[in-house]
């Protein structure tokens, strides 16, 4: 006589597995690809198939609408993860998939985490996708334009997924509670309160909120009520959809600077707390602060970029978690310091002024003589050493051919406001009262 199942019986999958959807009618988020007339909806009620890439956040339904519109076709299916997978199981498939052809039959490939494929994996695999041996799934967490080589990613239609709101978590939630072979004959009961908890630690991705769920189930013994307390120890860490490697990675440390590049410490401080609560290497964070303290302050505050240099070097010798506090000092001092690009958008007239002109021949008043035959030659004539003026200043033109530009134009912000007025007083010509 067979026992009745238990939430702890090691032969059942995991409840977001045993949950996951198998029509799209059940599936829940994703409204502009699976509502009625839209892309997946119509894939799955005409058997129509094409490549397409799945991209979109952990937890959002990749893998499961891979699967459905794979199933609603007539073709042979084949299951791959990029993690676990090389070359010769993507060799293997391909005959399988070369011997259905000869057959009539089309066969569907889908690959989980595709963007861990290597570049020589993924061209093992164009030529089938080019031929039409293979319709290729692939799912993935990052952006495919930096992951995806560019011959196979063209020949694919990419199709966004979106983190789930807070109504398809709830949607998912109670469905879980009704439809589960063993949550639905369970004695477990959760208050809204803990729902909303649940639901909020997630952070969009079904699969969390229900692994966590299944967590807290286990800890109170598959009967009774989960409580706050029971629910925080599931959940453990609220800072989970952090993916250093990711694309949540560069939008967060975007966020990071143009919070600091806009004089704001506070939201400065908040996407740092993400990064480090993420895991986020503090060096990495640190070096981008250096960059910014040359790009966006300048000399306006020279100071920033000795602190943000320093703080590097200090956080390279503390580490976590007390390079925190290092970082937070060099974050809180940049953003609140007085803000100039003029450094920064000199380089860049500067440097496009030479690809324009090309490189000229250094005039020979400003070369070095360090032998008689480049002094014969009248390397550095008539150099006139600045020291030995007035103010250690003489009007002479170091630029080649003649010519003269101003590349470089201080603000009135802070240190460089001084710069400027001096600047003024020494190059009329080329810093006109305004």
């Amino acid at each position: 006589m067979n026992s009745p199942q238990t939430l702890f019986d090691t032969h059942l999958p995991p409840l977001a597995e045993r949950v996951r959807p198998k029509t799209i009618d059940e599936f829940y988020g994703q409204t502009h690809l699976v509502d009625e007339g839209k892309i997946l909806h119509r894939l799955t009620k005409q058997s129509a198939t094409f490549s397409i890439i799945f991209w979109g956040p952990p937890g959002t339904g990749k893998t499961t609408l891979a699967r459905m519109i794979a199933k609603s076709s007539d073709a042979k299916i084949r299951e791959l993860s990029a993690v676990s997978s090389g070359v010769k199981d993507l060799r293997e498939v391909i005959v399988f998939a070369k011997n259905n052809r000869d057959v009539g039959d089309k066969t569907i490939l889908f690959v989980d985490e595709i963007h861990r494929f290597s570049k020589s994996q993924q061209d093992a695999l164009l030529h089938a996708v080019e031929d039409g041996t293979i319709t290729l799934f692939g799912a993935t967490t990052e952006n495919p334009s930096f992951e995806v080589i560019s011959p196979l990613l063209s020949r694919c239609r990419v199709l966004t997924l979106k983190s789930l709101e807070k109504s398809h978590l709830q949607n998912i939630l109670k469905n879980v509670f009704e439809k589960d072979v063993i949550l639905s004959k369970s004695s477990i009961t959760i208050k809204n309160s803990e729902k909303d908890l649940l639901i909020h630690s997630s952070g969009g991705d079904a699969r969390k909120m229900l692994n966590t769920l299944e967590v807290a189930t286990n800890l109170i013994g598959g009967k009774g009520q989960i409580t706050q307390d029971v629910l925080n120890e599931a959940i453990q860490s609220k800072t989970l959809i952090y993916d250093k490697q990711g694309e949540y990675h560069y939008d967060t440390i975007s966020a990071f600077i143009k919070s600091v590049r806009g004089s704001d410490p506070d939201a400065a401080l908040y996407w740092l707390a993400v990064m480090l609560e993420g895991g986020e290497k503090p060096e990495f964070i640190a070096r981008r602060l250096i960059i910014l303290a040359s790009e966006d302050i300048g000399n306006a505050d020279p100071n920033g970029l000795t602190l943000a240099t320093s703080g590097f070097q200090a956080v390279h010798m503390i580490g976590m978690p007390e390079a925190s506090l290092i970082l937070a000092q060099v974050t809180t001092y940049l953003a609140s310091a007085p803000k100039s690009n003029a450094s920064y958008k000199a380089i860049k007239a500067a440097l496009q002024a030479v690809k324009e002109s090309g490189t000229p021949a250094v005039p020979l008043h400003l070369r070095n003589a360090p032998t008689d035959l480049m002094k014969d030659m009248d390397y550095g004539k008539d150099y006139q050493y600045p020291h030995s003026h007035p103010n250690h200043f003489v009007n002479t033109n170091y630029f080649p051919n003649g010519e003269t530009k101003t590349f470089y134009s201080p603000t009135n912000q802070g240190r460089e406001e001084w710069i400027r007025n001096r600047l003024k007083s020494l190059w009329k010509d080329r810093y006109p009262e305004k």
